[in-house]
């Protein structure tokens, strides 16, 4: 699903709704990021990055919600980044709309809290996924030393912050951003 397309995510939830029944369950992780200078990134860049990072969880989220709401019961986690949470130089743009995700969380579960749905966030910082494959493997050791815990988080790691926010363990956490970062941002 593109979730920068309104149509490519109206086919694809309806056709989950009816192959598998109402959702109940969400997790917004699609995202771009880029680094540059504010100032050298141009409107197209960062209406790219806001629309995937940001709108696009939104979009997916108004699509699942009303199954959720009917089932009075659903759980949601939106990935933000520990970026969303105090900001990154060179990644202006992907701070501010990770920060979005995080005030889009905490809104969204004030209102959806008395329909039974639950909306979390998850603040990852540096994992071993694709978005680190630019980096040197000097980078990568320099930035392992910025680390409390001197290493970069694997994907299984927020999978299973991802799992429990998402369990029945978790039935009166709504509304909370979890930082999985290694102790990088506390």
């Amino acid at each position: 699903m593109d979730v920068t397309d309104p149509s490519s995510v109206e086919r694809t939830v309806t056709s989950i709704a009816e192959r598998m029944g109402p959702p109940t369950r969400l997790v917004n992780n699609a995202g771009i990021a880029r680094q540059a200078l504010f100032t050298d990134s141009s409107d197209e860049q960062t209406m790219q990055l806001i629309n995937t990072d940001l709108v696009g969880a939104m979009r997916v989220t108004k699509a699942i919600l009303p199954y959720m709401i009917r089932a009075k019961r659903g759980a949601i986690v939106n990935i933000s980044s520990m970026w969303g949470q105090v900001g990154a130089s060179c990644e202006v743009d992907y701070s501010a709309a990770k920060a979005g995700v995080i005030g889009f969380t905490k809104a969204l579960a004030k209102e959806t809290a008395p329909s039974g749905v639950r909306v979390n966030c998850v603040a990852p910082g540096c994992v071993d996924t694709a978005m680190m494959a630019g980096f040197s493997r000097e980078d990568l050791d320099a930035l392992c030393d910025e680390i409390p815990m001197g290493r970069i988080g694997q994907p299984s790691e927020i999978a299973e912050a991802v799992a429990f926010l998402l369990s029945d363990a978790a039935s009166y956490i709504t509304g909370q951003v979890l930082g999985v970062n290694g102790g990088m941002i506390i």
